[in-house]
């Protein structure tokens, strides 16, 4: 139905990042991928899906300067270049978030062509951008259903915690009813362990679950359990930014020099 996304628009691949479990890292993830990739020279936008809009908040875009924002994309059929503003950080740009997204989930239950109305604002991105990453809401909702239609991919972090794995079938679900109704490239691009403690048992035992169940889709970097990663967002800034040299930057920079040389046998600076 309606066809794969690769011929939508260029040369950009889109990453949807997803998990419905909140506080798993999900915009954490999001952000500090984006601003690794643009460190290492690709050309990054972040799509705000999320009504909390914490990726804005964490990248230091105050509330008055997020309009228009993802809600205009997806409710008013604004063109995703249109709804861009700059985050400060060279080659990274975002589509901010506002609370009126948390509407959008009820009207677009009777909204024409409802599954596809932020893959229907991404062509006129053309070639501008190397990466989209869209930051989904902690659901499984017509936010997050958008996000999958238009995405080459899905990225989920996994937080090494407790009843981490429970409810992660529904997401796959989900991503194979996206696949087989409405975009048929999709794929999972991989899970990334989030939150890792390495002197925790508990930890070790969800890693290996986790690569038990999945073996080669979880990438071989972990994001270890970290205070400057918590820290960053309260001061508006991606960790990488923060303190480049904390354990939680350099591992945000393994991760995306792991994602790039995956999939396109590339190696990141």
């Amino acid at each position: 139905m309606n066809g794969g996304v690769n011929s939508r628009f260029s040369s950009a691949r889109v990453i949807a990042v997803a998990n419905q479990k909140g506080g798993v890292g999900k915009t954490t993830t999001a952000i500090n991928l984006g601003t690794a990739f643009a460190i290492s020279g690709r050309h990054v936008l972040l799509i705000d899906l999320d009504p909390q809009g914490n990726a804005s908040t964490a990248l230091g875009i105050a509330p008055e300067r997020r309009s228009p924002s993802s809600y205009e994309v997806l409710m008013n059929g604004l063109p995703v270049p249109e709804a861009v503003i700059e985050t400060g950080i060279a080659d990274f740009d975002i589509v901010p978030s506002r609370v009126d997204l948390a509407g959008a989930e009820v009207e677009l239950v009777s909204a024409e062509r409802r599954e596809f109305r932020l893959r229907d604002a991404l062509p006129a991105v053309g070639a501008r951008y190397d990466y989209v990453l869209i930051d989904c809401p902690p659901a499984l909702n017509f936010l997050t259903v958008n996000a999958l239609v238009a995405a080459h991919s899905v990225l989920i972090p996994l937080q090494c915690e407790f009843f981490a794995l429970e409810g992660l079938s529904l997401l796959l679900k989900t991503v194979e009813r996206i696949k087989q109704n409405f975009n048929p490239g999709l794929h999972m691009q991989g899970v990334v362990l989030t939150m890792y403690d390495k002197r925790n048992n508990l930890s070790n035992q969800v890693a290996r679950d986790a690569r038990d169940h999945f073996g080669a889709k979880v990438y071989d970097t972990v994001i270890p359990r970290n205070v400057r990663v918590s820290e960053a967002p309260s001061h508006g800034k991606p960790v990488l930014l923060y303190d480049h040299r904390c354990a939680g930057a350099e591992a945000y920079m393994h991760l995306a020099r792991e994602v790039l040389r995956r999939e396109h046998g590339e190696v990141a600076p």
